[in-house]
């Protein structure tokens, strides 16, 4: 069997490093300390893993401090789209709950530590083999790579894990440390050790195979003495060797080359680094020992000739070398996939401590653009010649040879970069870095309008230098407004309990929200003491409506303009066909929060209007990423109907190979749309470099909100801001778009403040209330799983402790027709399972007419004075629906429709959701769901159920 070469596949790599934890010592439940070195893990490994050349751009995804969930959710999708390698890595705190069973957990950020077998906020790594090992894995090879307490007890819960033999072998394990044994956390400088000797090999150019990696890393950390906890040598382990063919994995392909410097405390001249120098990205990192030698301090650069006109550029062709943003941190559900976590003053030694702004921004490229693509595959191009050049202009002198070079390079490359060859990089000072904070919608779209920025012309000094570079990050908006606005003293100086570095990320100088109202929801709630002072620009610089994207198909249906939201959706849900509107998470994403606005309209019921959304568990965090999910099922793609801004039907979302279905846009005209606003965002007492930043700061608004900032907004679909709101672009103007359109309103500060309110209320502690049939004819449909009380049981983990629930025994046709199993109220789950362990069939028939009259009648009764989520539950084997006729059925029909509670019919035989039937109707009437033993029954019930409580971790 040959060596897999994964080049040419669909690969994907998950770079976990959890270097932020919530709950940490002195805490009593938290873990041992915050492990501020695993930021560089990150970082310097996936710069390694770009450089090596087998994933390509977008197949590395960097996992800054994830929650669990955030963790689970990222690795499922890993799963689903890696066709050839997938190479999952974790570096965090990892702790193991039975040394002789080797139960090794994961810690993710929420993580506490608590007694017992589950550990709150931590993934066992037998969860992650199933995950691995599941069905619908497509990849031929999965490498786990664990830099982390215990890291070698993986390998026992391999050989025990019980999966197909072809899902077993694909899987190959390299762990940091052997069994039982505990590491070094490391420091706040450079990576830990292990990492760092890891990235070393993948950094030394030309092919690495997994077995030369294992190999050259355990023997470089044997050479160091590098020691894990109690003095014990610090020893790598793999499960494959002894390697053979089908065990090894190509990981680096790359040639041997120099890196593009890193910006440190003592910067080295650019014409300092030759290919026999060590990579830059190692810079950051102790060589072979733990103790890092003191930096030479690079020689003064030799004068060039003022005669001859040099440029700072690296991509062709272009005057600028256009710099990426250092990457800047999102939250746990944020919209940006690879950026890192937020530097804390109290860790990183780059950050100002006074002003808590970073000092030393990250000059690496987003190896995601294909800018970035470009520039790689022309160092590869040039290196070389680069290396040979360098050595003859020591032996002739600089003047002969750019005399030389220039008529040279004019001719053969358009004069490309002269200052790459023989200029000296130092000359230019590292630029300004300004933090962009942005709303997570319209963070793909500004980030490739900063790029553009960075690389042009008015970002260039007359000595060809980059003036600034400019990192765009996004972060929920709710969460942005409160931190704006309450919370910019722990900004500034962030506590344990209170740090808007690690929810939100850096201080911005400049945020661009999604409407100006934000700015104004800012100032009205801001309180005394504010160390944020916000100047936000009169006028919005852009415009995109928020729009119903319809897939093609369901298009008739709808008038394309000249309605109100809720007047769509009720068309939408006359016509043929299963529609299913969809929308991004209110709290996270201001679109999502603008649809709100317009769908509860004159509505007096929040809890009404939110049962026209389809939600499925908890809803994606922006637009973006609801599209980009969306297509995973072809059948949920065709029917569901996106609440998203309309560019981002021009421009698209780079996140998914699966092709999508074609949509058109729909304009309501009481939605208020997307006016992305130019804030100025000045932070008390960050007087260091205040007018450098204010000036590049106002250099940079005056681009992007000039015709060349219009122009790049323009090509990713964005309208004008004043007018008739034509597109920017011509050329956006595709099939299922509209030239020019009549605005909305603008957004009302308070309007977007009541509508977030009620969507939180709406979303709290759910009511639901179990209808179990209890007659005689349930006794062959009562034991076991896929019993009745079974079935109920199994949707319990949708319902959380402030949840109030009930289940009712239904039986008896006179008098009253149920009997409480469990008593309505809150509960804990055990005690809840009790109860049905012990409910009986009991002898005798039922009444589901005036059970559901009775269930109504109370559920409305308990909902009447809030707009908390409500849900009735009605199980049975069919067999009474006799008594679901006539006037019986109609009087349950009338109370349906008038109680505003959704009904779930569920019946455990076929046929029962047939059109016409009684369960289809009650449904139908109570904007709920029928479901019968054709349906995938129990999942998609619990789904029905955790859409109305609050769950439970």
């Amino acid at each position: 069997m040959s060596r897999f070469d994964p080049r040419g596949r669909a690969n994907r790599a998950l770079l976990v490093g959890v270097s932020e934890y919530d709950h940490t010592a002195p805490d009593p439940q938290g873990v041992t300390g915050q492990l501020p070195a695993v930021r560089h893990n990150r970082k310097t490994l996936e710069d390694a893993l770009y450089r090596g050349g087998v994933f390509g751009a977008g197949e590395i995804r960097p996992l800054a401090s994830p929650s669990r969930g955030d963790f689970t959710g990222a690795l499922h999708r890993a799963v689903r789209e890696a066709e050839g390698l997938l190479l999952l890595y974790f570096a965090g705190h990892a702790v193991v709950t039975d040394t002789h069973t080797h139960k090794l957990h994961l810690q993710m950020r929420t993580a506490r530590m608590v007694a017992g077998e589950e550990l709150p906020g931590a993934v066992s790594f037998a969860g992650v083999l199933s995950e691995l090992c599941a069905p619908e894995s497509r990849a031929e090879k999965v490498l786990v790579i664990l830099d982390c307490c215990y890291a070698g007890n993986a390998a026992a819960i391999w050989h025990r894990f019980e999966a197909p033999q072809e899902s077993r072998e694909k899987i190959l394990l390299l762990m940091s440390v052997q069994p039982n044994r505990c590491i070094l956390g490391g420091d706040a400088d450079v990576a830990t050790p292990f990492t760092r000797e890891m990235v070393r090999v993948l950094n030394g150019g030309g092919e690495v195979w997994l077995s030369d990696l294992f190999l050259q890393v355990k023997q470089r950390m044997d050479e160091a003495g590098y020691e894990a906890e109690d003095n014990d040598p610090q020893k790598p382990q793999a499960l494959a060797p002894p390697w053979d063919a089908g065990a090894d994995v190509l990981l680096a392909a790359g040639p041997v080359r120099s890196a593009a410097p890193a910006v440190a405390s003592t910067p080295a001249p650019e014409s300092e680094t030759t290919p026999e120098s060590e990579p830059a990205a190692e810079s950051e990192t102790a060589p072979e020992s733990e103790t890092a030698p003191e930096p030479e301090t690079a020689p003064e650069p030799e004068p060039v000739p003022e005669t001859v006109v040099l440029t700072a550029a690296v991509s062709a062709p272009g005057p600028a070398q256009p710099s990426a943003p250092a990457q800047a941190p999102t939250p746990t559900d944020a919209s940006s996939s690879t950026s890192p976590s937020p530097p804390s003053p109290d860790t990183d030694p780059d950050t100002d401590p006074d002003t808590g702004l970073d000092t030393d921004p990250d000059p690496d490229p987003d190896p995601d653009t294909d800018t970035e693509v470009d520039r790689r595959r022309w160092f590869r191009l040039l290196e070389r010649p680069l290396a040979l050049f360098r050595a003859v202009a020591e032996r002739l002198g600089r003047t002969v040879l750019i005399l030389l070079l220039t008529l040279l390079f004019t001719g053969v490359v358009g004069g490309y970069g002269l200052f790459v060859l023989i200029g000296d990089s130092g000359s230019c000072r590292p630029a300004l870095e300004l933090r962009l904070l942005t709303d997570p919608d319209l963070e793909p779209a500004i980030k490739a309008a900063a790029d553009d920025y960075v690389a042009s012309d008015a970002n260039t000094t007359d000595d060809g230098c980059r003036r600034s570079g400019v990192t765009v990050y996004s972060a929920g908006a709710a969460g942005v407004v409160t931190a704006l606005s309450k919370r910019t003293d722990a900004w500034q100086r962030p506590r344990d309990d209170d740090n808007p570095q690690r929810d939100i990320g850096p201080q911005p100088d400049v945020w661009i929200p999604a409407t100006r109202a934000d700015v104004r929801r800012v100032t009205a709630a801001q309180e005394d003491r504010v160390f944020a002072h916000l100047t936000a620009d009169d006028e919005p610089f852009a415009y995109s409506p928020v729009v119903l994207a319809v897939p093609k198909g369901l298009d008739d249906a709808v008038e394309p303009t000249g309605r109100t939201l809720s007047q769509l959706l009720t068309d939408l849900e006359q016509a043929p066909g299963e529609a299913e509107v969809r929308r991004p998470d209110p709290e996270f994403a201001d679109s999502a929060l603008l649809a709100t606005v317009g769908l509860y309209g004159g509505r007096a019921d929040a809890r009404g209007a939110e049962l026209l959304i389809t939600q499925s568990g908890r809803p994606e965090s922006s637009a973006v990423r609801l599209l980009c999910t969306l297509p995973d099922a072809d059948a949920v793609d065709d029917r569901s109907v996106a609440l998203v801004p309309e560019f981002l039907l021009r421009s698209g979302v780079d996140c998914h190979p699966a092709t999508r279905a074609p949509r058109t846009a729909v304009y309501p005209d009481d939605v208020p749309g997307l006016e992305p606003t130019f804030v100025r965002v000045r932070w008390e007492d960050a007087v260091r470099d205040a007018d450098a930043r204010s000036a590049e700061t106002d250099r940079f608004r005056s681009w992007l909100t000039g015709d060349e900032g219009r122009k790049a907004l323009g090509e990713h679909g964005f309208r004008s801001a004043q007018g008739e709101r034509s597109l920017l672009d011509p050329k956006s103007v595709r099939d299922g778009l509209i030239d020019e359109i009549r605005p909305a309103d603008s957004a009302e500060p308070s309007e977007m403040d009541t509508a977030l309110e009620r969507y939180g209320n709406a979303h709290g502690p759910g009511r639901v209330l179990f209808l179990l049939d209890s007659s005689g004819s349930m006794a062959g449909l009562w034991d076991g799983s896929s019993g009745g009380p079974g079935i109920i049981e199994q949707t319990l983990t949708g319902l959380g402790g402030e949840d109030e629930y009930g289940v009712w025994a239904v039986h008896g046709l006179k008098g009253r027709t149920h009997t409480d199993l469990l008593p309505f109220g809150t509960h804990a789950r055990r005690d809840a399972e009790r109860a049905l362990d012990a409910a009986r069939v009991r002898d005798a028939e039922a009444d589901p007419s005036a059970a559901l009259l009775d269930a109504l009648a109370f559920m409305r009764e308990r909902g009447a004075g809030d707009e908390r989520p409500q849900l009735i539950v009605h199980l049975t084997d069919g067999e009474d629906d006799n008594r679901l006729t006539g006037d019986g059925l109609e009087r349950v029909l009338d109370r349906a429709r008038a109680a505003g509670v959704p009904v779930a019919m569920v019946t455990l035989k076929n046929g029962a959701c047939d059109r016409d039937r009684p369960g289809t109707r009650i449904a139908e009437a109570g904007r709920g769901r029928c479901l019968d033993a054709g349906d995938d029954l129990v999942p998609t019930l619990r789904d029905e159920v955790a859409r109305t409580g609050t769950g439970e971790e």
